[in-house]
């Protein structure tokens, strides 16, 4: 074969292989690159989610839970990585008691919901490139920020006393040397505060932990979620804030 023929089929074979996706990558698959620049870890107090909720749920946890590990800015990244619970076997036991879905019987929807949706980004980095890595790093940080223990600490327990958001947030602010995000329901009909719903960490690609500084005009990731009762959370004002002990349903 003659060099300048022999030259022609390499670049026709390089052309061939990257115009029929040949690169061993999950993301190839993926409508567009999902650019994204930090993470918000997220807990929900399941008396306010059963609050929000048409479902029957009497009896939630009286601890934190965790909502999700998003990324900012990115969401349904590859839609054709689909959630298997088998490939998180080994960390059943802690996810039923620290990620529950308090709304649904079948819990594993929720832990689809939370990889289809969020995971799926997450995974660009390789420290979270698997759903054992992504759920993995999710119960770990929940048990480093231990956030129930610290509230208990700062004397902050759910109950029929209301505190000022401020209050919460600089009590916060000292434990963690961050500024949380936290979102509150709005008063209902009849009632005089709005009741306390998520609070989200922000950290670095890194798992370093930021500041939440982003504005409401920046507002998609701050809202809840249509899918698990928490789609009418918004940002907090800085006003009483109700800390429920009990499910009072919405009439």
């Amino acid at each position: 074969m003659k060099p300048m023929t022999q030259y022609c089929f390499i670049v026709w074979c390089f052309w061939f292989a990257i115009s029929h996706g040949s690169a061993p990558s999950k993301f190839v698959h993926s409508s567009h690159f999902h650019d994204w620049k930090k993470f918000y870890f997220v807990y929900h107090w399941p008396v306010t989610v059963c609050k929000m909720s048409e479902n029957e749920c009497s009896n939630p946890p009286m601890y934190w839970t965790i909502h999700g590990l998003w990324t900012d800015k990115a969401e349904d990244c590859n839609k054709t990585w689909h959630f298997n619970v088998t490939e998180i076997k080994d960390l059943l036991v802690d996810m039923r008691q620290y990620w529950p879905d308090v709304l649904h019987e079948n819990r594993t929807k929720f832990w689809k919901h939370e990889w289809d949706k969020h995971g799926t980004c997450a995974a660009t980095l390789e420290s979270l490139n698997s759903q054992k890595k992504y759920f993995s790093k999710a119960l770990e940080l929940y048990e480093k920020l231990d956030l129930n223990s610290y509230l208990v600490k700062l004397g902050i327990k759910p109950g029929n006393t209301y505190y000022q958001l401020g209050s919460i947030k600089e009590a916060l602010t000292s434990v963690y040397n961050v500024t949380p995000k936290i979102q509150c329901l709005s008063p209902e009909q009849g009632e005089e505060v709005q009741t306390i719903g998520q609070i989200k960490f922000c950290f670095t690609k890194d798992f370093i932990l930021r500041n939440c500084t982003e504005s409401k005009v920046d507002s998609y990731f701050a809202h809840g979620n249509m899918i698990f009762g928490t789609e009418e959370l918004s940002i907090c004002n800085d006003t009483l804030t109700n800390y429920p002990s009990h499910v009072q349903l919405s009439k």
